[in-house]
């Protein structure tokens, strides 16, 4: 995160100077309300992670006020950062492994200390986070601590309940198109979790074709990959806004911000739906 705000900062303020297939990576500077957690006797690790806590910083904060209400402390320890995946998916394999092992030491003094589950708000990086005990599975400094990690690992729908999110009484529009990504769907096995809990909580969901498709972001896929990268996404989009959604909902940032980047409909994470401090209009 050190690096990536710099630059990100230099992207966008240089936005309308790059050419149009870099252009559309760049987001749009957004504002949002931090937020800070009260003390609770539940408590939960939020980890900060990369790349989300500068590209969609609303969503943790949304996470942050909505655990909150619940009376779930989050502990945001100092020193974690990247999960690995991007290097996984890369090949770099022993970088992805140093990352893993740094996480594990910045987050292990808040297991010791009784929290309850580690929640990744990414599903992309909640996917790697549940396998770092089969990465580090032969680190004999290691092994012990990564399964116990991947244990606690849980994703936003395995932590609130329908009863949970009926009482904070979200305001936000109710007419709603859900991506699943791939992350959340096939590799966490999840398929539906989501989306039942928005519908408990009184939000109509659109129906959207191939649902089990991915949108074309798939970490560097979308670098790597440009052409057939848009041609997913554009096929996506079609899909999600094809019963005219008053705004589309996912659960990983690499989704959010492709999909954002060709629509004009508003991408959220769908906590954001629930965050009290949100003022829809």
């Amino acid at each position: 995160p050190a690096r990536f705000k710099p630059l990100l900062r230099i992207g966008q303020l240089t936005r309308p100077l790059v050419p149009a297939m870099l252009r559309e990576k760049i987001p749009l500077a957004g504002t949002h309300q931090a937020a800070h957690s009260s003390r609770h006797d539940r408590k939960i690790i939020l980890p900060s992670g990369c790349v989300q806590s500068i590209l969609t910083p609303a969503t943790d904060a949304a996470a942050i006020r909505v655990l909150n209400a619940l009376g779930i402390e989050t502990i945001q320890p100092p020193h974690d950062g990247c999960c690995g995946a991007v290097s996984q998916h890369l090949g770099a394999s022993d970088e992805a492994k140093n990352f893993m092992r740094q996480n594990i030491d910045s987050w292990w003094g808040a297991i010791e200390s009784g929290a309850e589950a580690i929640l990744v708000t990414a599903s992309g990086c909640g996917l790697m986070v549940k396998d770092y005990g089969y990465h580090l599975r032969d680190d004999p400094d290691y092994s012990q601590k990564a399964a116990r990690v991947s244990s606690l690992c849980r994703d936003l729908s395995e932590i609130l309940s329908a009863d949970d999110l009926v009482k904070l009484e979200s305001n936000a529009p109710k007419r709603i198109s859900f991506h699943a990504p791939c992350t959340l769907q096939h590799g966490q096995k999840l398929s539906g979790k989501t989306e039942a809990l928005l519908t408990a909580a009184g939000f109509s969901l659109t129906p959207v074709r191939d649902a089990h498709s991915c949108c074309g972001s798939a970490g560097t896929y979308s670098i790597l990959q440009a052409d057939l990268s848009k041609r997913l996404r554009t096929k996506k989009l079609a899909a999600l806004q094809q019963q005219d959604p008053e705004l589309i909902a996912t659960a990983n940032v690499g989704c959010q911000t492709h999909l954002q980047s060709a629509s004009e409909l508003p991408i959220v994470h769908w906590i954001e739906l629930f965050d009290p401090a949100r003022t829809w209009n």
